[in-house]
Order: C-alpha cells, then sequence, then structure tokens
C-alpha cells in the first residue's frame, strides 16, 4: 500500500467506496495534514486510523480529484444575488410592485438597482414570461419609486448568447444621468428609446454581449461595492465547492476590485477555493511604446509563476484585440468592472498588442487570449521571441481547423473550451455557419487530445458545474438535440481528466494536484452519482456531497454545505 503518513498520522479516512486514483480504482484514501497520505483497501486505511481521526463512510460512493475550472469567472455566482431579483415577475404591475417594495426600504434619493427582467440563469424569451409583452418604462417605475433613482440592469450577454441586451432607469435615474432629448448615444450599437416627443422612455438597447450602457450612459448608478463583492465572492466559493470545484483558473485576466476580494475573503479564513489567476492589465493608453515601457517596469513579478502560493497566486498576463469605441467607453467607468472583474482596457489595437505579447515572451510571461484571432498573433509573436514551454493559453476555442490544431500544438499552448458556449447553445448554429463537412471542426477534443494538446474545460460561469462540460463533451448534443461532430466525443474517464488533470496544466501543477495520488494535494470531491457509469442524462446533474479542499472538508451535504 503506497503511503506518506506523517508522525502523527491521518486526520481524515475515506472508507467503503471507489477511489478513483491516478494508478487505478481502489476502496480508501487517507489525508493527513493536507495531503493524500494513503491509498488502499477500506480494511488496510482504517486499520492505520489513529483515535480522533474522522472516518467517512462513503458508502460505494465515488471519490475523484476536485474539479479545476479552466476559465470560471468565480465571483459572478455570489453577485447574482447581491442585487434584488426580478425573476418571478410576470407583468409589468408585478414589476412595479417588487421595486415599490423595495423603495420602502430605501431612503429618498436612494439608488434602486435591479436584477435583470426575465429568468435566470439565461433569461431567455423576456418579454414571453411578461403578460403585456413589453418592457416597463420610466413612467411604469416612476409610478413604483417615484422618489428613487431606479435602474433595471441589463444581463452580461453570455448568459443568454442572443442579442439585444435591455436596462431601464426610470425619469429620477435618467435626470441624474444627464440624459434627455439632446442625448446622442455614444456608439452605433447603442439605442435610446424614444417617446412620440423624442423623450427618452427610459428603456436602452444594446447590441453588446458585454455592456455598455451602464458605463456610459448610466454610469452615476451604483456599482458594485468592495464589501459586496468580498461577501458575494466567499458565497461564490461555497456554490462552486457544491458542484465539486476546488480550484480556478481566471483565464480572462482579473481586474483590481476582484483581486482585492480575493485578498479580502483570504484574510477572513473564508478561502475555499484555490484561485490561479491571470493579470488584466488596465493600459493608459493604447500606445505601444508606452505599454511595452510599463511591461518593462512592472511586468517582472508576471514572469514564471508570479506571485502567490496554492491558495492564490497571480501570473501571466491577458491579452485581447479591440480597439473599438464601446472598449473606450466601457474603460471610462475604471475602476469599476460590473458583471465584467476584468479591466475593459486591457484590450488594445493589434500592432500595440504585439509588441507587448513579443516583450512578454521574452521576459518569461505568459500570456492567454480567448478570442480565435488571438492564435495568428501567438504565432507571429513566436517568430520574434519563442515562446516554447511557457504554455500560454488559447481561452474559449469555438472551431478549429487540421492545421490550426498543429498549430496549437507546435505553439506549446495549453486550451481551455466553453463547451456550453459552443455545443449546447451554439452547436447548430455553427454547423450551419462552416457547413456539414466541417462540423468536425467545432471544439475538436478529439483531435486536440491526439496532437498532444493539454485541455482543460471552462464553465465561464454559463452554468457553473464543470459536470455540464463533462457531459456535454461525451455526448456533444446541443439544445436543439443535434449531436455535433461525435466523432470528436471524448471518453468519459478522458473528460473527466480534462476537468481535472487538464486544469492543473494551465499552471504546471499537475505534479501538486489535479489526481488522487499519495503526496497529492488533498483536494477531493465525493460525488452523488459515479461519472464513470451513471445514466447518459445524469452525468451533467451530479453534484459533491462532500468536497474537501488542502485536506479540510469545505461542503458537506448533510450539514446544509456548511462547513
Amino acid at each position: 500500500m503506497p503511503s506518506a503518513f506523517s508522525d502523527a498520522g491521518p486526520s481524515l479516512t475515506l472508507v467503503n467506496g471507489k477511489v478513483l486514483g491516478e494508478h487505478g480504482i481502489c476502496e480508501a484514501l487517507a489525508i493527513s495534514g493536507n495531503h493524500i497520505a494513503a491509498l488502499g483497501s477500506s480494511a488496510e486505511i482504517a486499520a492505520r486510523a489513529p483515535t480522533g481521526c474522522e472516518i467517512v463512510d462513503l458508502a460505494g460512493r465515488t471519490v475523484i480529484p476536485g474539479l479545476i475550472d479552466g476559465h470560471a469567472h468565480l465571483d459572478r455566482e455570489g453577485l447574482k444575488s447581491v442585487l434584488p431579483s426580478l425573476a418571478d415577475c410576470r407583468s409589468i404591475d408585478d414589476i412595479v410592485a417588487r421595486i415599490a417594495a423595495i423603495a420602502r426600504t430605501k431612503k429618498p434619493g436612494e439608488w434602486i438597482i435591479t436584477m435583470p427582467i426575465g429568468i435566470p440563469p439565461s433569461y431567455e424569451d423576456v418579454l414571453a414570461g411578461i403578460a403585456e409583452h413589453r418592457f416597463p418604462d420610466r413612467h411604469d417605475l416612476d409610478r413604483a419609486a417615484p422618489d428613487n433613482p431606479v435602474y433595471i440592469r441589463s444581463i452580461w450577454g453570455y448568459w443568454r448568447s442572443s442579442l439585444p441586451l435591455v436596462s431601464i432607469a426610470n425619469s429620477r435615474a435618467l435626470r441624474l444621468a444627464g440624459i434627455d432629448a439632446s442625448t446622442v448615444p455614444p456608439a452605433p450599437s447603442i439605442e435610446i428609446c424614444r417617446a412620440a416627443n423624442g423623450e427618452p422612455n427610459g428603456i436602452f438597447v444594446e447590441t453588446n454581449k458585454m455592456p455598455v450602457v451602464e458605463h456610459s450612459l448610466m454610469r452615476r448608478a451604483p456599482h458594485f461595492s468592495a464589501s459586496e463583492r468580498a461577501g458575494a465572492l466567499a458565497a461564490s466559493m461555497q456554490l462552486y465547492n457544491r458542484a465539486g470545484t476546488t480550484s480556478v483558473f481566471e483565464g480572462h485576466g482579473i481586474a483590481a476590485e476582484v483581486l482585492d476580494a480575493y485578498r479580502q475573503v483570504r484574510s477572513e479564513g473564508r478561502q475555499t477555493v484555490r484561485a490561479s489567476m491571470i493579470f488584466s492589465p488596465a493600459w493608459p493608453s493604447t500606445s505601444a511604446q508606452d505599454c511595452r515601457a510599463l511591461l518593462n517596469s512592472w511586468g517582472h513579478w508576471l514572469a514564471g509563476k508570479g506571485i502567490g502560493d496554492a491558495w492564490l497566486g497571480m501570473a501571466g498576463i491577458y491579452g485581447e484585440i479591440d480597439d473599438s469605441i464601446e472598449r473606450d467607453l466601457r474603460s471610462t467607468a475604471f475602476p469599476q468592472t460590473g458583471w465584467a472583474g476584468f479591466h475593459y482596457n486591457s484590450s488594445l489595437p493589434r500592432e500595440a498588442l504585439k509588441d507587448v505579447l513579443v516583450e512578454a515572451a521574452r521576459n518569461g510571461i505568459r500570456a492567454v487570449g480567448i478570442l480565435p484571432n488571438m492564435l495568428d498573433l501567438f504565432a507571429e509573436v513566436d517568430k520574434i521571441a519563442p515562446i516554447a514551454g511557457q504554455r500560454w493559453v488559447l481561452g474559449h476555442v469555438v472551431s478549429l481547423t487540421p492545421d490550426q490544431v498543429k498549430q496549437v500544438a507546435d505553439l506549446g499552448l495549453a486550451v481551455t473550451t466553453h463547451l456550453t458556449a459552443y455545443i449546447y447553445k451554439r452547436g447548430s448554429e455553427l454547423v450551419d455557419k462552416l457547413g456539414r463537412e466541417r462540423a468536425g471542426e467545432i471544439v475538436p477534443l478529439r483531435s486536440l487530445r491526439e496532437a498532444g494538446v493539454p485541455i482543460s474545460f471552462g464553465s465561464d460561469n454559463a452554468p457553473l458545474s464543470l459536470f455540464q462540460s463533462l457531459s456535454l463533451a461525451v455526448h456533444r448534443r446541443d439544445r436543439k438535440g443535434a449531436v455535433i461532430s461525435p466523432e470528436q466525443a471524448l471518453t468519459r474517464e478522458e473528460a473527466l481528466e480534462c476537468a481535472t488533470l487538464g486544469g492543473a496544466k494551465l499552471t504546471f501543477e499537475d505534479g501538486k494536484k489535479g489526481s488522487i495520488g499519495v503526496g497529492k494535494l488533498a483536494d477531493l470531491a465525493v460525488l452523488s452519482a459515479d461519472p464513470l457509469s451513471c445514466a447518459p442524462d445524469e452525468l451533467a446533474r451530479i453534484e459533491a456531497e462532500l468536497t474537501i479542499v488542502d485536506g479540510r472538508v469545505v461542503y458537506r451535504l448533510e450539514d446544509g454545505g456548511r462547513r
């Protein structure tokens, strides 16, 4: 029996289960401190348990390594409960009554900010659920709260993956924002809806998946406070633990306000999910020379594994090509980022970003990009300053040709995939766009795996459970019931590896976590069903019944989720 017991012996043992170890299946394991100390039979492990050691009878349940989310946006889940919900409103009168109730708890002049109209998490067919089949306007909201500015926020567009986004303000909010009949939309993607007399009716419509109105026209409306972000982050961690997630990789970059929230949660002893973060720079200009100079002056701390520890670390830099007016408008709200949690001005024009990434490559600073146009840019950078061995990351993989798969492998990239967006929500759409003869290019997991590319699954917080991703990787069925390029499917074992060890490879931590082996960190999840043998329709619904991080129980179903 492999073992690595400390002098004190194990502190926690799990027996009578199905432990999916890195070298095969066994019945039991022992934890000593924050590491896995032994694997073996239930009799062997129980015999080594000293007095006082907690023994958990698994009763046949399956134990897997803790899931590692390769693109999490972990903080968003808790933020969804910070603002009052309108999810149960089915008419304009319901909305008015709900906001009027909120107004009774506010002082005159205090802002009322709510969640969007519609049913979460995706907010599909919003008006189909409203009796009048229209949005409320400023006058409806005035009835609800004549003495308070009211703003109904739009959704984060990727929750639904379809446009437009709609937000609504009452008359008092419009006055505070300085919006009147003479106000011109700040971008072609924004419409200020108007009454017959030309006055704004309070409804804003935009064709942006990342909201712009709240950061421009309505930037006077309060954003999430520091205390709200910290509280939401701690709440999010418990929800991710419930889904069996024990680590996240924040591949879209982290803004200062989210980093501050992480620091607060950590200092208060409430962190229950390990976080590896990529820096989201707030470039003060789009000049390549200025950006390169700034990277040279402060960027050295992002090199290699960066700074931090196994709980909270920061390394590498996020990059995105964008010189649009919407980018500039969102950036005016700095340091506030809304739902994003990353700085909007971390994006740059292409040539400026190329110069920055060349400098990063020369200094051992890994880069992460999530848009398809980043692959060619990475290849151009590699010709000037080789990135081999740095394991740069290409996220949100939508489709890749066979030549691009080879290019990803040759560059030594790791990839993260968002299967809910590109298989479940948009699978049939992408088949129509590419043509059936090219359907195999849509999230080509099998091709990437055979090319030796490290693959991880990212939830993008839509939804947060990686078991949805695991199920989609195996069955590849979209919401219309169509099977999308089944030749690119993975086995259940392979998919589980992507959701665990694949995530660890994003941060070169596969020697420490991502699988169950003696000496590895004791990050584990005891599941409601066996992902290797449960019914196909059960796979996406699996949850954790017990989650352990760093050798400590952080979620237990029988305690109602309390630690």
